[in-house]
């Protein structure tokens, strides 16, 4: 069997390849860019493979997808990244659930020549990858955080907040979105880089929902438990939020809560104008992975690495306030343009 023959052998045996264009450009025949997502039934994650899908389809290069069984699920991206290699990949792009323990298995990728470019969540560190393009996560949850201090006013100050998390070993995007929160809220925060030590006393506690409606539900639940008179929910991400008014609904309490979230997808923007969620962070998972799969034909062709926003340390792909209540000094947009945005 000819190399040429066992790689396209491969290949069909994958769970995930995508054929080339039968118009595709002589330099793309051996092209193959890898995309591992967290999971593949987020809508956010759904949103990112069709954006991959559609920019390998017009650049007439090969797409393998691979995704975790559930948040937090390294095992299964390890051996995504080991497939890929194996495939003669030349580019990877890679929502990381566990930011540190992957960065082993990325070094081997990136020695074996291959780009490797994490999307939306940084790797800790950040240089562990090649480029990242990502929502600024921080901002994403400082908007959230302004936001919610301006609607409450002077009861700010007498604040109970719920945080509803991701996971418990606190992932870059975990941390930047909860710290950005509070540092909006006006909250002390001791520590930018870890959350739950030695915070404010507005805050009841954290509760880690895997960014599920799940785990938003039974997160929920605990920290009502814990205070009752919970008046301030911040959640990690839409679905967790719509887990999390379920407990609230079913404690009564769905009309006096004010909840914030990050995302923007479609069923989280259409909550902000049932007025569940009271705003959220619109972010862009088709651009990310649009201007992934570009970035590894481009390093195929010429060599040359993405470089990131000015100022920062990752390209920033944008984000956006939504909500139909705008605060004086916090830039938004409102629920119609955020439908006009939205995904998923």
């Amino acid at each position: 069997m000819t190399k040429e023959i066992g790689r396209r052998a491969w290949m069909l045996a994958g769970a995930v390849a995508l054929g080339m264009a039968a118009s595709a450009p002589a330099w793309a025949d051996n092209i193959i860019v890898g995309l591992i997502t967290k999971t593949d039934n987020n809508p956010f994650f759904v949103k990112m493979r069709d954006g991959a899908s559609a920019k390998a389809k017009e650049l007439g290069v090969t797409l393998q997808t691979f995704a975790g069984k559930y948040d937090g699920d390294n095992d299964s991206q390890v051996a995504a990244i080991e497939s890929l290699i194996s495939a003669g990949a030349k580019g990877i792009l890679i929502t990381p659930s566990d930011t540190k323990a992957i960065v082993p298995t990325v070094k081997k990728a990136r020695d074996a020549g291959l780009l490797v470019i994490a999307l939306d969540t940084p790797l800790d560190p950040i240089e562990a990858a090649d480029a990242t393009f990502a929502t600024d996560n921080f901002q994403a949850g400082k908007l959230i955080g302004e936001w919610a201090k301006g609607m409450l006013g002077d009861k700010a100050k007498d604040a109970h907040v719920a945080m509803l998390d991701a996971l418990e070993f606190q992932p870059t995007v975990d941390v930047l979105r909860d710290v950005g929160f509070q540092t909006g809220f006006g909250l002390k925060v001791p520590n930018l880089a870890h959350y739950g030590a030695g915070e404010d006393k507005r805050i009841v506690g954290h509760q880690w929902g895997k960014g599920a409606e799940e785990g938003g539900r039974t997160g929920m639940e605990n920290l009502l438990q814990k205070d009752p008179d919970i008046n301030v929910v911040y959640t990690i991400n839409e679905p967790t939020a719509a887990g999390a008014y379920e407990a609230l609904k079913a404690a009564g309490r769905e009309k006096d809560v004010l909840m914030v979230s990050v995302d923007g997808g479609c069923p989280g923007v259409r909550n902000v104008k049932a007025g569940v969620i009271g705003a959220t962070s619109q972010q862009y998972p088709l651009l990310m992975a649009s201007m992934g799969v570009q970035a590894v034909v481009d390093y195929a062709k010429t060599g040359k690495k993405p470089e990131p926003s000015p100022g920062l340390k990752f390209f920033n792909t944008g984000v956006n306030l939504v909500t139909d209540h705008p605060m004086p000094g916090v830039p938004s947009i409102s629920v119609q343009e955020g439908l006009s945005k939205c995904w998923g």
